[in-house]
């Protein structure tokens, strides 16, 4: 996508929007670009370096039990059970991803596992273009519902070794227990603790992003892996690597049954991460995969010393 990046760079936002006015996914590619490179907050997220290799279901999951293997890293979420000993459900999906990486952040940024809800929640969701209300309130309550009852265990194979970490997200429930308080004001408890476990291995494997960028692919939970992933990978590459196509639906598609399918569906979501993130280096070929180049880190480490 470093073309955008140069088209914007030489040509400004108009001139980009009519030479990239190819479909709609251009369009907002060429958008999302533009965002990034215009903002100056240099606003810092924070996802735990673990779902870079593993991540959350994209869409619901009817099974109480969710596996993803990402190679070194490999994540079990397990659903938790209502008052009547019912599954609740995994959570999936953009939403969920949002309100993780809302809690992740603030617990690095304050380092402390009370993490505050309530109206900063709100904000910071509308912020990433989720609006607390109408629609959408119970979605989220329906995805803070699945995060707070769920089970985690987080296995990292290493020099021959396996490494197992289980937890959970949060120690309490991140709403109130009454649904029939209207007040969305009231959808979050006033603060939160998170899991002394999940807590303890994010301050020691935090991923810095860029808040910008999450706003602009925030209901698109694919390219929130992708970028999740690359920001991750890029950096610390000492040469280029090739990942193919089976590589990349083993770990992001399982469970596509062809290759072909998921190659369709992951190239929109992989050139959306790609404009969001300009500092990186990826070349896309239909037919093998891709390369991976030594980049920038999204987020400069003068202001990941901020932290």
């Amino acid at each position: 996508m470093a073309d955008v990046h140069n088209l914007l760079l030489q040509h400004g936002l108009d001139e980009a929007r009519r030479l990239r006015n190819i479909d709609k996914n251009s369009r907002a590619c060429v958008d999302a670009a533009h965002e990034v490179l215009s903002d100056e907050q240099q606003a810092i997220g924070i996802a735990h370096a673990g779902f870079a290799m593993a991540a959350l279901p994209h869409k619901k999951p009817n099974a109480p039990v969710w596996e993803r293997d990402g190679g070194p890293v490999k994540l079990l979420i397990e659903s938790g059970l209502d008052a009547n000993k019912e599954p609740v459900g995994i959570p999936y999906g953009s939403v969920a991803r949002l309100i993780l990486l809302y809690l992740q952040t603030q617990a690095v940024r304050n380092k402390s596992r009370q993490i505050e809800l309530g109206a900063s929640m709100n904000a910071w969701l509308s912020a990433m273009n989720l609006s607390v209300g109408g629609k959408t309130y119970n979605l989220v309550r329906e995805q803070s519902r699945r995060i707070s009852r769920c089970r985690l265990t987080f296995f990292r194979s290493d020099a021959g070794n396996q490494y197992v970490s289980n937890g959970a997200f949060v120690r309490d429930a991140i709403f109130p227990l009454d649904p029939s308080n209207s007040d969305q004001q009231s959808l979050w408890l006033e603060v939160v603790t998170l899991d002394e476990s999940f807590y303890n291995s994010l301050i020691q494997h935090p991923l810095p992003l860029r808040e910008v960028a999450i706003r602009q692919i925030s209901g698109r939970s694919m390219a929130i892996d992708l970028y999740i992933w690359l920001a991750y990978r890029l950096h610390v590459l000492p040469a280029p690597i090739k990942v193919t196509w089976a590589a990349l639906k083993s770990q992001f598609g399982p469970d596509y049954r062809e290759l072909r399918f998921f190659r369709r569906d992951i190239i929109p979501s992989l050139n959306l991460a790609l404009s969001v993130y300009p500092e990186a280096v990826v070349t896309i070929d239909d037919r093998q995969g891709l390369t991976l180049f030594p980049s920038p880190a999204p987020v400069k480490e003068r202001n990941q010393r901020l932290l």
